[in-house]
């Protein structure tokens, strides 16, 4: 089996993204299709990119997140192979030969990913199975792969059921990740296959207070639902309210002492607060 423009499809989700999106283009194979979800609706940057690149199309959405965004290219897609990949992902010339030259060995895999070219930031976690039927030399078997870069076989997820779309913002990878594991998924990082991240530049610099923000919320809101969705109600709720108490004391500290930090941990505090209630990721950066 290898990777060819018949059965995989590129899938970037972008917002604000335009000083980062044209280099990650650049670097992806150009008989390859690309379907770029823009969440911010920018109707020029639709223009110019399905005019410079073939074989793309821009999708103009409003900002439904990271999970549904994928979602909505995932779907759309014809081919049984996705590549997932953020806008602030760049592939080496060789990424795909690399890992068509190894894939061969595999006999079916749910997601994998070449390996990110920085070691201090590996974008996987490790599983401890000691029962591992691979080249380790060619391939990790792991635990978590990290949704900037995602190579998704749709035929191991039944009735188009992929990212969970409550996820606004983070963890939106780790949950699928664990669900594909617990139906017997396999989870592969190829290493001799690399990838540059540029990491958080996915949004242009001038939102970034507010991004910054946002993030805080969504960080601690997806904490709270990702544990009660995989480790019960009771634990999720013990978890919240000693996170709720100890970001909200770091708020008033900060306040009293009119520290610029008062504002990350009201964010904090309000997305922990939020989905202790039950209330859906609600919140959004105010970018115009």
């Amino acid at each position: 089996m290898e990777f060819t423009n018949n059965n995989l499809t590129f899938v970037i989700v972008t917002f604000n993204s335009r000083k980062v999106i044209y280099d990650c283009l650049n670097s992806l194979p150009k008989d390859f299709h690309k379907l770029i979800i823009e969440n911010s609706s920018d109707e020029k940057l639709k223009k110019e990119l399905e005019q410079n690149y073939d074989k793309t199309e821009v999708i103009l959405s409003e900002n439904i997140g990271m999970g549904a965004g994928n979602n909505l290219g995932i779907i759309k897609s014809n081919t049984q192979f996705v590549y997932v990949l953020n806008p602030d992902v760049i592939l080496k010339s060789d990424t795909m030969i690399n890992i068509n030259n190894s894939i061969s060995e595999l006999d079916n895999f749910a997601i994998l990913s070449p390996l990110s070219d920085n070691p201090s930031y590996p974008n996987y976690r490790l599983c401890f199975d000691k029962s591992r039927n691979y080249d380790e030399n060619i391939f990790k078997d792991v635990k978590e792969i990290d949704g900037y870069s995602m190579i998704i076989n749709k035929n191991f997820f039944n009735n188009n059921i992929f990212f969970d779309e409550k996820f606004f913002m983070y963890l939106e990878n780790v949950d699928l990740c664990l669900r594909a594991k617990k139906n017997g998924g396999k989870l592969f990082i190829i290493k001799n296959s690399k990838i540059h991240h540029l990491g958080a530049q996915a949004v242009d610099e001038k939102f970034s207070e507010e991004i910054e923000l946002s993030r805080n919320w969504h960080w601690m809101w997806s904490k709270l639902y990702f544990n009660k969705k995989h480790r019960g109600i009771l634990i999720s709720t013990l978890f919240g309210l000693m996170s709720l108490l100890t970001n909200f004391f770091k708020y008033f500290i900060y306040a009293l002492t009119f520290n610029k930090k008062k504002n990350i941990y009201k964010m904090r505090t309000s997305g922990i607060f939020n989905a202790l209630l039950g209330r859906k990721s609600w919140f959004r950066p105010r970018i115009n």
